[in-house]
């Protein structure tokens, strides 16, 4: 029996330090000096297509696409798909300037059925990169370009530095939720591409070769179809790479309402890719590609307040079975993967999220994680989100 609780404790213990070093590694990697140097720079500018999906966007789209638009060269063109709508959505994109495309099928909702929706209609008529922009996001300068450069120079496709920020309101300014995105989408991204391997596809901004199009499916409905296309491509023989110097920005939702329907999604989704991935590392073709194997790795690494919480929770497990006298090895096991992420997330911190997390802010950081536990029992269970629902973004 005690070799058994030991057995266990050690299992669970070593099985949690493999995504935990994952992270630390990316966050150091990532927390380096410097940005991770373009290799497109003198790669020709190939012409393209921004394809934005959109369900309900009526207030905010024209902004969005003047947005675009700006960026846009003669040979380009801009998409909308006005997906399952039920305001003006597609009026106002018109008017706007967009070629616009309406769908209408109730039964299957999601972002994924709106881009297969968009790609079927540009397959008329294609240009040689795709870029996939979220209606409520806008790009920094040269946005465009630097994403159709990097495409040309590698055949590759391409994630922006796509980043979420505080809105208009800097008293109610998400600070702890601000800094993680900034660690997901940046810090660990640029961790991968410091070590020579691809990242993941995260949402918007998302340049993708016409010749890679054939070779994806993507008329579905998983919430975290972004990952889901990052991994397909990967395992087409086109793994992502990282772009930073490709900006784009995009809110958070002013209210508690928009903010939680939005943390539910994400998580929701990416515990529903963490079973899958893990069936995936254990493939011959997995082990057998770094590309792949990379990819799958960084999938594995839960969200950021769950592998911090699953981090205590086998401490305190060793620390019991210590306690017990049945062993220090499941403590130890355990305790070094909490140093890995106190060090990864610290790096992190101090190279990147001072500015977005002041010192003061530290302090939410509990009150953060509590308000989040909540999201994990009903995923677990079964009760996960299932729509492409519009983020709520009213200003309260």
């Amino acid at each position: 029996m005690e070799l058994a609780i030991w057995l266990l404790a050690l299992i669970a213990s070593g099985l949690l330090a493999v995504p935990t070093f994952m992270y630390a590694a990316e966050c150091l990697l990532g927390s380096l000096p410097g940005a991770v140097s373009p290799t497109s720079k003198h790669a020709p500018r190939l012409p393209l297509v921004v394809l934005v999906p959109a369900h309900d966007e009526e207030q905010g789209i024209a902004a969005a696409l003047q947005n675009i638009v700006a960026q846009l060269r003669s040979g380009d063109r801009l998409l909308v798909v006005a997906d399952n709508c039920s305001d003006q959505t597609a009026m106002v994109a018109r008017a706007a300037g967009a070629e616009v495309i309406e769908r209408h099928d109730p039964s299957k909702r999601g972002k994924g059925y709106a881009l297969d929706f968009g790609l079927a209609h540009l397959a008329r008529d294609p240009r040689p990169v795709v870029v996939i922009v979220d209606a409520d996001c806008r790009l920094l300068p040269g946005a465009l370009d630097a994403l159709s450069r990097a495409v040309s120079a590698t055949g590759r496709p391409a994630q922006s530095s796509y980043l979420m920020v505080a809105g208009s309101n800097p008293a109610r300014r998400p600070a702890v939720a601000e800094f993680a995105f900034l660690v997901k989408n940046l810090v660990r991204p640029r961790g991968l591409a410091r070590a020579g391997f691809p990242c993941q596809m995260t949402g918007s901004g998302m340049a993708i070769p016409w010749a890679a199009i054939g070779s994806i499916e993507l008329a579905h409905g998983h919430l975290v179809e972004d990952m889901k296309l990052g991994l397909d491509l990967a395992g087409a023989g086109y793994p992502p790479l990282f772009c930073e110097e490709a900006g784009v920005r995009s809110d958070f939702p002013e209210t508690v309402e928009g903010r939680d329907s939005q943390r539910r999604r994400w998580e929701h989704g990416h515990l529903g890719m963490l079973a899958a991935s893990f069936k995936r590392l254990l493939s011959r073709r997995t082990l057998g590609d770094p590309n792949r194997l990379a990819m799958t790795l960084d999938v594995l690494v839960p969200p950021l307040t769950l592998l911090a919480a699953a981090v205590a929770a086998v401490i305190a497990v060793g620390a019991v079975v210590a306690g017990l006298g049945f062993g220090l090895a499941p403590l130890s096991v355990a305790a070094a993967s909490g140093i890995l992420l106190l060090i990864g997330t610290g790096a992190a911190w101090v190279a990147h999220g001072r500015q977005v997390m002041p010192a003061r802010s530290l302090l939410k950081i509990p009150g953060y994680m509590l308000g989040k536990v909540w999201i994990y029992p009903r995923a677990l269970i079964g009760r996960s989100e299932q729509n492409w629902i519009r983020t709520d973004r009213t200003r309260s």
